[in-house]
């Protein structure tokens, strides 16, 4: 995995290294002896690489020299100001300029590689990490299908629930159709003049000294019936002893509606609301 880096770096720097040596040849070989513009190309080169090769045995040791690295950029920024200077004296300056900046192209690949191996991690570290990049998008798809088919479920539901809640509004509301023409009917119905003279005849009891009562034709001898004849009206005292009497008389005590209905079984009359209040007194 490093080739990625390293090779990019060592390539440049070779072509950085031969482009300065050249360089140097051609511009000082004119001025001063061969054998000097070599030394002095070979110097340039020679420096840079040796504190590079210092610098990446720090690398190595996982230690840092800022020293080490200004010595470095030093040779770096030199080279390229051979370069340079050189481009500015003779005819073809373009050229020349247009690879001027390779030596400072070659340190920043070095700074590259240098942070590419701090930050490199082992096979087994970036298994791990695609694992748990795997598990956290698995959960993730996950709780997003939980929420599609909970939104859907409940969407479902709200339109069964509307659906039902329509229909119930419109059952109601023919039903109070109904009623209002039921309600409308038997008020045409009482209002009648008819209705009314028959209502009256039959209402004596309620509201009395309208008309006299209805009875009905008797079609020959009758017999009176004792337990169906009014009889006189109890007095308070009698219906308290009644009532006690027939509540009493089976074990446990009896409720009050199996009381009422012995106590009517049996031909006393008395009205509810008096039967009520004796059946408060004794119990």
């Amino acid at each position: 995995m490093n080739a990625k880096t390293v090779l990019p770096a060592v390539a440049m720097t070779a072509v950085s290294m031969v482009l300065t040596l050249a360089v140097v040849m051609m511009w000082l070989g004119t001025a001063v002896p061969w054998p000097v513009a070599l030394v002095v190309g070979l110097g340039i080169d020679g420096g840079w690489l040796a504190t590079l090769a210092y610098e990446r045995r720090l690398a190595a040791q996982g230690d840092h020299s800022n020293a080490v690295t200004a010595v470095g950029w030093s040779f770096g920024l030199l080279a390229a100001g051979v370069l340079v200077a050189h481009a500015l004296t003779v005819d073809h300056s373009g050229a020349w300029l247009a690879v001027a900046w390779l030596p400072i192209a070659a340190k920043a690949l070095w700074l590259v590689h240098g942070m590419w191996e701090r930050t490199a991690l082992t096979p087994s570290a970036l298994g791990a990490i695609r694992g748990i990049q795997q598990e956290a998008r698995d959960e993730a798809a996950v709780a997003r299908a939980r929420l599609r088919a909970e939104a859907a479920t409940e969407e479902t539901r709200l339109t069964a629930v509307t659906q039902a809640g329509a229909r119930v509004a419109r059952v109601q509301a023919r039903t109070a159709d109904t009623l209002a023409g039921a309600w409308s009917t038997l008020e045409r119905t009482r209002a009648g003049e008819d209705t009314g003279r028959a209502l009256t005849s039959v209402t004596a009891r309620v509201t009395p000294g309208v008309t006299s009562r209805w009875d009905l034709p008797v079609w020959g001898p009758t017999e009176q019936v004792p337990a169906l004849d009014a009889g006189p009206a109890l007095t308070d005292a009698e219906l308290d002893a009644l009532v006690d009497s027939i509540r009493h008389s089976q074990t446990p005590a009896l409720s009050y509606r199996e009381m009422a209905v012995r106590f009517r079984a049996a031909g006393h009359s008395a009205s509810e609301v008096r039967l009520r209040s004796a059946w408060k007194r004794v119990a």
